[in-house]
């Protein structure tokens, strides 16, 4: 006989928990009290929820859990980037990454657990894919960071100030946790990040794009990396399904949807005689006139058998200089924690791999 699966109450949003205590017959503010026993007073144990009832902490402890991701390392880099390793309930790894800044603390996390879209200069892509994320581990993220940050950084009244989807996994092939995650991390009875604060980074999953606009107002983020579909196929290869027309229309509508002057984020990894050239930084100017973003240009982050390079400082500063003429705001990713390999698009983990990419790219490797 199958035993029924707790139900994991990290991953309830107000409106869930709500509806599980009414069908309980409890009062719809014992919900109220529950998030703040969760995600504010980061309790282990239903019994050290004190003003609840006994009834309710017992049926809690038959029914439910409260499952964080079990830390298996912390690294800490030289400029102040902290990676941990951290066991997803499918048994793999996954690597979440905080980096501090002057007033503001950035939480990239991941949403599944390796991934399924293949991008060709992303080490995480390489790793394969194994399974989502529930809710409940996404938020569980969160909640492990700021425990562990906030004995770190002690003068600080608020340690994580914005979360990325960036990590490991694509959000919108994960939507049924992810976007209940996002309610929490925006709630003031969860963490209270503000909207703006809250990006989902994709690859360009256009019905989840638009499926996100239905539910969400988080910030958007666009890995284009490629200012014509001949080179974004090859390195993006969702973009077969999903062109580069189709899915600036997906993001204008995102953006329209808002309504209060929202930009969408490019995110575009320079990589060195691949899309790097004048030409490139010419024609993703024409490709991005008159649409609402700015752009973040990421000089790439090597990893063990990648044939790509970085570009060199200077070949990064004019193409910056190019689209920064043509009118749009443009920043370069300053790159962080490369020595722990926690950089933007370094992330591996230990999956195990249910698509056999590994094994066949690692065959590839060998010849």
């Amino acid at each position: 006989m199958t035993e029924t699966p707790k139900l994991d109450l990290l991953g309830y949003t107000r409106s869930e928990l709500a509806a599980l205590l009414e069908e309980l017959g409890e009062k719809p503010y014992r919900a109220e009290q529950v998030l703040k026993w969760l995600h504010h007073r980061f309790v282990s144990s239903f019994d050290e929820m004190t003003d609840i009832s006994k009834a309710l902490r017992a049926y809690f402890t038959e029914f439910a859990e409260i499952h964080e991701p079990e830390v298996l390392h912390e690294k800490h880099s030289n400029d102040g980037t902290h990676k941990w390793v951290l066991k997803a309930r499918s048994g793999s790894a996954i690597e979440m990454v905080f980096i501090p800044e002057d007033g503001r603390g950035t939480l990239c996390v991941s949403s599944q657990v390796g991934c399924a879209l293949d991008c060709s200069f992303c080490s995480t892509g390489k790793q394969g894919f194994n399974s989502n994320l529930t809710a409940g581990e996404i938020i569980g993220q969160l909640r492990v960071a700021v425990q562990m940050l906030t004995s770190k950084y002690p003068d600080r009244t608020r340690v994580v100030t914005n979360v990325v989807f960036m990590g490991m996994g694509e959000p919108l092939l994960n939507m049924d946790a992810v976007l209940p995650a996002i309610e929490l991390m925006m709630d003031d009875l969860g963490y209270g990040i503000s909207k703006r604060k809250v990006t989902i980074s994709t690859a360009g999953v256009v019905p989840g794009i638009r499926r996100l606009a239905e539910h969400s107002d988080a910030s958007l983020a666009i890995s284009l990396h490629a200012p014509n579909d001949a080179i974004r196929s090859n390195l993006v290869p969702i973009n077969r399904k999903y062109p580069i027309a189709e899915l600036l229309e997906a993001c204008q509508q995102y953006a329209d949807s808002l309504g209060d002057k929202r930009t969408v984020t490019i995110e575009y990894t320079l990589l060195k005689d691949v899309n790097d050239q004048p030409e490139h930084a010419m024609e993703l100017a024409t490709l991005l006139q008159g649409f609402p973003c700015k752009i973040n240009l990421i000089p790439f982050n090597p990893f063990r058998h990648s044939d790509y390079r970085r570009p060199s400082a200077i070949a990064v500063r004019a193409f910056q200089d190019r689209l920064i003429a043509a009118g749009f705001s443009t920043m370069v990713r300053t790159t962080r924690g490369e020595d722990i390999d926690a950089a933007c698009g370094q992330l591996v983990g230990n999956v195990e791999d249910k698509t056999q990419r590994q094994a066949h790219y690692q065959k590839i490797v060998r010849g």
